[in-house]
C-alpha cells in the first residue's frame, strides 16, 4: 500500500493530483468568455443586471486560479476583450426580434457596458492580483529575455539591395546583366 513503483515520485494535490485542474491560456480564456456569454444571457433575460458582472468577474477568477503557470500572461491581458466580446455576442443575442436591429444592438451595448464596466475593472484586477501571485512576473521576465534579441526598429542592414549610384571601377568588378553569362 505504500509502495511506490520504481522511477516514480509522489505527486501532490496542486501539482496534478487526482482533483487538480491545469487549463491552457487558451482554455481559460474560453472559461472567462463561456461564463460571461451565460452570465450575460441569464442577466438580460431574467433582470438581473448584477448577474453579468459577478458571473464575470467569478469567471476570471476562476481562470487565473485555474491556467497552469506558463500561460499567464494570456489570461493577465484577456478579460477586457473576452468581455467586450461576450457582451456583443448577447447583445446580438438579445435584440433579435425587436424592430431595428442596428438600434437595438448600439443602445443595448452602450447600455450595457456602462453598467457593468466597473465588474470589468474588477474582474480584470482580481485576474491580475491572482497572477502576479501565482507567477506572472516570471512570465514577463521570461518573456523580455526572448525578446532583448529582437530589434522592432532597427536600421537593417540590406535596406536597400538596389544600389544604382555605385558604378564598377575595373572590369573584373563589372557586374552581369540579364543577358550576360559568365
Amino acid at each position: 500500500m505504500g509502495r511506490q513503483r520504481a522511477g516514480s515520485a509522489p505527486r501532490s494535490h496542486a501539482a496534478g493530483g487526482a482533483g487538480a485542474i491545469a487549463l491552457t491560456g487558451r482554455g481559460g480564456v474560453v472559461v472567462m468568455f463561456g461564463a460571461g456569454l451565460v452570465c450575460a444571457l441569464l442577466s438580460r433575460w431574467l433582470g438581473v443586471p448584477l448577474l453579468a458582472g459577478a458571473g464575470f468577474a467569478i469567471a476570471c477568477a476562476l481562470a487565473a486560479f485555474a491556467t497552469r503557470p506558463a500561460d499567464l500572461l494570456t489570461i493577465a491581458v484577456s478579460p477586457p476583450l473576452v468581455f467586450f466580446f461576450a457582451t456583443v455576442l448577447a447583445e446580438i443575442a438579445s435584440a433579435l426580434g425587436h424592430g431595428s436591429l442596428l438600434r437595438a444592438l448600439t443602445v443595448g451595448l452602450l447600455t450595457s457596458l456602462a453598467a457593468t464596466a466597473p465588474w470589468l475593472f474588477f474582474g480584470t484586477v482580481l485576474v491580475l492580483v491572482i497572477t502576479m501571485v501565482r507567477g506572472l512576473p516570471a512570465n514577463v521576465r521570461e518573456l523580455r529575455g526572448k525578446l532583448v534579441g529582437v530589434r522592432l526598429f532597427e536600421k537593417e542592414d540590406n535596406e536597400n539591395p538596389v544600389r544604382w549610384d555605385e558604378s564598377p571601377t575595373t572590369t573584373a568588378e563589372r557586374r552581369l546583366h540579364h543577358g550576360d553569362v559568365d
